[in-house]
């Protein structure tokens, strides 16, 4: 069964796991027409996902990146190829 729910002030269509599986195409189509999808799971339809057009999706990920801030121009930063640290390991630092 398809139902909307409220989410940033815009209705989201979504949809049980098994109802999503069965119209995955219709899913598709809705996304390439711009909507979000969101999918439900179990007795409480909890959403657990959004299906979103990838050109929105890589857009956000453009925002994600850290600036420089004030610095910005001034100097640069680099990374090893094996550095990692978690936003969480950085901030607890």
């Amino acid at each position: 069964m398809k139902y909307y729910y409220k989410d940033y002030e815009k209705d989201v269509q979504a949809f049980q796991v098994a109802e999503a599986k069965a119209h995955f195409s219709t899913i598709i189509q809705d996304v390439e027409d711009g909507n979000e999808v969101a999918i439900a799971y179990g007795k409480k339809k909890q959403k657990v996902a959004v299906i979103v057009p990838y050109d929105k999706w890589a857009e956000s990920q453009k925002r994600h990146k850290r600036q420089l801030g004030t610095l910005e121009g001034k100097m640069s930063v680099s990374f090893a190829e094996d550095f990692k640290m978690s936003d969480e390991e950085f901030l607890n630092s």
